[in-house]
């Protein structure tokens, strides 16, 4: 029983304060993403009762997706305290394929809509 006589030696060198501040940095963030899916999830099934338009609905996932998206991958995969070279590294491919994917469906939605309009 080696490891019993043994303080956990990952967490040996973080201080208490470090872990509170961590723990309310995580509920934090629970909390705002907990938030955002609320209103997501609102807006999507009342939307006609508040009288939003429908292209506005729209817009506003986007917008709230792309947020809900920064917030797990900057706070709980820990990539905004890392070094921008790693952060550009990991996000640049994804925003580079995001970019090309909306190209690719606005490209054949326009398509589409000519050939539609053909026959």
């Amino acid at each position: 029983m080696e490891h019993l006589d043994q303080p956990y030696k990952y967490a040996v060198h973080h201080s208490e304060e470090e872990g509170k501040k961590t723990r309310r940095m995580i509920w934090n963030m629970f909390f705002v993403l907990l938030t955002i899916t609320t209103i997501e999830v609102t807006l999507g099934i009342m939307w006609k009762d508040f009288g939003i338009n429908w292209h506005f609905v729209k817009l506003t996932f986007i917008v709230m997706t792309i947020a809900k998206a920064y917030f797990i991958v900057a706070y709980y995969m820990h990539l905004k305290h890392e070094k921008s070279a790693l952060q550009n590294t990991i996000i640049l491919p994804y925003t580079l394929l995001a970019l090309y994917l909306a190209y690719m469906v606005l490209t054949e939605g326009v398509f589409v809509d000519y050939i539609n309009h053909l026959f």
